[in-house]
């Protein structure tokens, strides 16, 4: 009677760690709720506010689970740490204080679609500075997906980009993108340490990061003191953003990386436009346009082509 017992034990606290599939549609869908969480406390706490929140809690959460790798690769990381606090800073801290900001000014449905564009810049900066083989079709492929982050960001009416009639949070999202864009191209530089190691170092940068920018650009120290205050949405937020798309995120998809490899666990990252679209829409109460179809419709097709055609390439 004991053995089964045992075995049903580990099967719960090891069973969700052994389904990549599983994991690999909890990350997007903790990613894709960090743009309805941040949406959902607007005019209640400040971007530079949420963000510092965000990242100190994440760090202070990580650095015990971080700890024993942090000691394995103590000698890489005196070596490195300038390399990895500047993921952080780029990765973390650039790229949710620009979508942050983005959405006081612009809605999360449009933020959401915006971000179905992150496969396709990466492709298209992989292309342009390292010089990684494209044929024409993954090309046009790119170039579509990004018609269709410019049919969002001008709602629906290209021409708006010749007038310079964009919405200002559509470009702060969309220099979010570049952000990631940014980060992700330079991953392949990572100094090989634990994933725990990179994330508690990289946390790190990110944490110290957005407190100066609170200093610099937010309301300073003082304005932590009015949290003390602050509505039951704005903790459950500030929670969710420090854990899930921190954290359990990223554990989630590395593991799901390790399970069935990169090629199979990268179309993944497709579902979080799909799980932030649909956050925005049931739990913000947001409408949908027509142009978020068609531009929803343009970037699908556009991610679809360059797939195949680097499939078939392969």
């Amino acid at each position: 009677m004991t053995k089964p017992q045992t075995t049903e034990k580990r099967g719960i606290s090891a069973g969700i760690l052994d389904q990549p599939y599983l994991l690999l549609v909890l990350a997007p869908l903790f990613w894709g709720g960090n743009v309805v969480a941040a949406k959902l406390v607007v005019g209640e706490i400040s971007p530079f506010l949420l963000l510092a929140c965000r990242c100190v809690l994440a760090t202070l959460f990580i650095l015990p689970f971080a700890y024993k790798h942090l000691r394995n690769d103590w000698a890489e990381v005196k070596r490195s740490w300038p390399v990895l606090m500047t993921f952080g800073i780029i990765g973390y801290a650039l790229f949710n204080i620009l979508l942050y900001i983005g959405l006081t000014m612009t809605t999360a449905v449009n933020s959401a679609i915006e971000q179905a564009s992150l496969p396709m810049l990466i492709l298209g900066a992989n292309f342009l500075f390292f010089r990684v083989r494209a044929n024409l079709l993954q090309i046009f492929g790119v170039l579509l997906a990004i018609f269709g982050v410019i049919l969002t960001a001008t709602h629906g009416d290209p021409l708006r980009l010749l007038r310079m009639d964009v919405n200002l949070g559509d470009g702060f999202v969309i220099l979010a993108c570049l952000a990631y864009t940014a980060y992700t191209l330079a991953l392949r530089f990572r100094p090989k340490v634990h994933m725990l190691t990179f994330m508690a170092v990289s946390f790190s940068g990110a944490a110290l990061t957005s407190v100066l920018m609170q200093l610099v650009f937010g309301g300073g120290i003082a304005e932590f003191a009015t949290l003390a205050h602050a509505s039951p949405t704005v903790w459950l937020v500030i929670a969710y953003v420090a854990t899930l798309p921190s954290m359990f995120s990223q554990i989630a998809y590395a593991r799901g990386v390790e399970l069935v490899g990169p090629n199979r666990a990268a179309p993944s990252h497709n579902l979080i436009p799909v799980f932030g679209t649909l956050g925005s829409v049931l739990i913000l109460g947001e409408t949908l346009e027509g142009y978020h179809f068609l531009a929803a419709t343009i970037i699908i097709i556009g991610i679809v082509l360059a797939e195949w055609a680097a499939r078939r390439k392969v």
